[in-house]
């Protein structure tokens, strides 16, 4: 209901920045010129604190009482995943440092599992064969992106350098440069894709979406890149992650997780096109 329907759905996280920290900093060009030309949430917020609650709540609905980055704190819910294949929908987790496909280390060189939130599901972590075909190295996209193979659903998350956990955000906007570029470039992205690019947690606790304990993970910047959004369009509308969630399941008419169904989550309607 008054969302498009996507044909993809790709979501870029990137780590640990209020909004201000980001919007109108020289040192990301490519970050602000998409937020210039596309839609720009100003009042979207993190869930929570640390990074972990925030990852689980972007693709289940819910923090499951998570309040740690724990590395065997897993989760027998219901997740996006699930929903997606059930409705016959494909989807992917792309993961910079992720040495192999299905790996279920707590990290490898400068990839993190506390940035894999679908490992944490137990319908995901125990199918080798669900993991082996979704939850794979970001060495993937290209060749996905040639082949015409891109999933309905892709989840994109940079390793702890790139992602500006623990680098410069002029690292990360260089390293957005050419992934998300890759991206806008390639014939998969058409004119009914969309592509989100998304901080997982502020530093702060600033409180929104009219009910506090859904949202004190900080402000974020949130960009919709599509050609169905507004060009150049501000939306003050207050978000959270779960709205989010909510706004993928309502394009693709999934149903509801968690707390997408809590009537103090706002769908993000006003940016696109026609709206």
């Amino acid at each position: 209901v008054n969302v498009p329907r996507f044909s993809h759905v790709i979501l870029v996280l990137v780590e640990n920045k209020e909004f201000g920290d980001v919007v109108g900093n020289r040192r990301m060009p490519n970050f602000n010129r998409w937020a210039r030309d596309y839609a720009l949430l100003t009042r979207y917020h993190a869930v929570s604190h640390p990074s972990l609650p925030n990852y689980l709540a972007l693709v289940a609905g819910d923090t499951f009482g998570v309040r740690e980055d724990c590395t065997d704190c897993y989760v027998a819910a219901e997740c996006l995943p699930d929903l997606l294949e059930a409705a016959g929908r494909s989807w992917k987790a792309y993961l910079e440092g992720l040495p192999a496909a299905g790996f279920l280390g707590a990290s490898s060189g400068r990839y993190a599992m506390k940035h894999d939130p679908f490992v944490y599901f137990r319908s995901i972590r125990g199918d080798a064969a669900r993991l082996a075909r979704s939850v794979v190295p970001l060495t993937e996209l290209d060749r996905d992106l040639e082949k015409g193979a891109l999933p309905d659903y892709a989840f994109i998350m940079p390793d702890m350098c790139d992602s500006a956990h623990d680098c410069d955000v002029g690292v990360t906007d260089a390293w957005l440069g050419r992934v998300v570029g890759s991206i806008l470039r390639s014939p998969a992205f058409d004119a009914s894709s969309l592509l989100v690019l998304t901080f997982d947690e502020g530093t702060t606790e600033r409180a929104c979406c009219g009910s506090p304990p859904l949202a004190r993970g900080g402000r974020i910047a949130t960009i919709l890149v599509s050609a169905l959004a507004k060009p150049g369009f501000r939306d003050a509308t207050p978000y959270c992650h779960y709205s989010l969630l909510k706004t993928i399941l309502a394009s693709w008419g999934l149903g509801r997780l968690g707390h997408t169904s809590d009537p103090a989550v706002s769908l993000i309607v006003a940016p696109w096109r026609g709206r």
